[in-house]
């Protein structure tokens, strides 16, 4: 079925790029200004596309993995209720344009029908060099561990909208962390004996299959040079989507890990998110029509942080750069998550 949602979602993009445009949907490629490549409209906002795949898929798979009195029929069904919530919200907010202040809130209110419901642990474990001052091995943080959540929920969504702004850089960056999520989950099935443990990460493998492949198919348009924009729609999706596979895979803790450079990007951002230092509406590197390279310039990005650190470079390879950086996160989290067994979870 998800292999399926690939397929589909292949098909079914071209199709949605000429609707949009028909309804002046469609953007101008910064980093190509100057160039006749600059000059096409591009279509925009075609996460919607992934979006409604993703929830078909999601939906029909009900059909053949969950009884009418299954527990985790409820859970599964708030995770899609909180998806579909934030799929309408970045749409919205790419037909409206709503003010950062408020995207921040967004996900607050999406992220509601899944820790509504949300019946598992709320625990943690207490890395082993701690034990000795806390007494225990596992602490309960009750309440406080589903405000974590939700604001994981509000970090993953918000996250990958702002570690964006080249070719690519928004699906290939979900399309690894999905990746890692799946081999996390296998690895895990593979070394538990637990039954319920069992069942919660084969539950998280049944929401980030279908993310990674629809994911691949919007990538094979939105790879440099891109003929279709993905918009807020497919951040906030693609975010919410992933914060809900760790939460109800119970290893919320772990994917904060896998989200590695995205927190490094907020916290540089973070003066200009908070107005401390000026915020341009495009914190986008400058691009030079005559050699076809970026330079890093001083806004508070990872994007531009990389050209500073490494020199200018083309779309494309300062893109694989950044997806390589992402890789290299996700191996450094399963390093300490399998390296060094009970420090985290």
């Amino acid at each position: 079925m998800s292999i399926g949602g690939f397929v589909l979602a292949v098909r079914l993009i071209p199709v949605a790029a000429r609707y949009l445009l028909r309804r002046n949907m469609f953007g101008y490629d910064i980093n190509k200004k100057g160039t006749p490549q600059g000059a096409i409209k591009v279509p925009e906002s075609l996460g919607i596309v992934i979006g409604i795949v993703y929830l078909l898929i999601a939906i029909l798979f009900q059909h053949f993995n969950f009884t009418a009195d299954s527990n985790w029929l409820v859970e599964y069904n708030a995770a899609l209720a909180s998806i579909c919530f934030m799929i309408l919200l970045g749409f919205v907010d790419d037909v409206l344009d709503i003010p950062w202040r408020v995207k921040l809130v967004l996900p607050s209110f999406a992220a509601l029908p899944l820790l509504m419901a949300y019946a598992g642990h709320t625990t943690i474990i207490i890395p082993k060099p701690l034990i000795q001052y806390t007494g225990v091995a596992i602490l309960d943080l009750g309440w406080i561990y589903k405000l974590y959540m939700g604001m994981l929920a509000v970090f993953c969504t918000n996250a990958i909208n702002i570690h964006a702004g080249i070719n690519g850089l928004e699906v290939g960056q979900t399309v690894v962390i999905s990746a890692a999520i799946l081999i996390h989950n296998v690895m895990q099935i593979g070394a538990s004996s637990d039954p319920e443990y069992k069942q919660a990460h084969a539950f998280s493998i049944y929401l980030v299959m279908p993310l990674l492949t629809t994911s691949l198919g919007l990538l094979s348009y939105n790879w440099y040079p891109s003929t279709v924009f993905v918009g807020d729609t497919y951040t906030y999706f693609a975010g919410m989507a992933m914060a809900v596979v760790g939460i109800l895979g119970h290893f919320s803790e772990t994917l904060l890990l896998f989200f590695l450079p995205q927190v490094l990007n907020f916290l540089y951002s973070c003066p200009q998110l908070f107005k401390i230092i000026p915020c341009p509406r495009h914190r986008l590197p400058r691009f030079d029509p005559q050699t076809g390279l970026l330079t890093g310039t001083k806004d508070g990005t990872l994007v531009n942080l990389f050209l500073r650190l490494f020199g200018r470079c083309s779309e494309k390879a300062l893109c694989i750069r950044l997806l390589i950086f992402q890789a290299l996160a996700c191996l450094a989290c399963f390093g300490l998550r399998y390296m060094l067994a009970g420090w985290y979870k």
